[in-house]
């Protein structure tokens, strides 16, 4: 399994800013095979996570034309900076009380 970490300093995010993160996470998840995506805004920090069973998942949607117009709009609009990090998990194990 994969993970893509996209850390940024936000600008203004105004409703089509909204919008757009709606339709980009519902084309990962239908069309892409996203199989988990968490995003956190503390401040100016933005981080989000998404999971991935294929490096081959990952740049498909990377080159999506959709994805690759919003991704223009958030270097011209919403972003003053961000880093995107690409990684394999190793190892994974988790607690639950249920």
């Amino acid at each position: 399994m994969y993970a893509v970490i996209f850390r940024a300093k936000t600008g203004k995010q105004d409703e089509q800013y909204l919008e757009t993160v709606a339709r980009m996470r519902q084309l990962a998840f239908e069309k892409y095979g996203c199989l988990d995506f968490v995003a956190v805004t503390e401040g100016e920090q933005e981080v989000a996570i998404s999971y991935w069973k294929s490096e081959a998942d990952i740049l498909a949607w990377k080159q999506d034309p959709e994805h690759h117009l919003a991704q223009t709009e958030g270097q011209k609009r919403w972003y003053s900076a961000y880093t995107v990090q690409v990684v394999q998990i190793e190892r994974e194990y988790s607690f639950s009380a249920d």
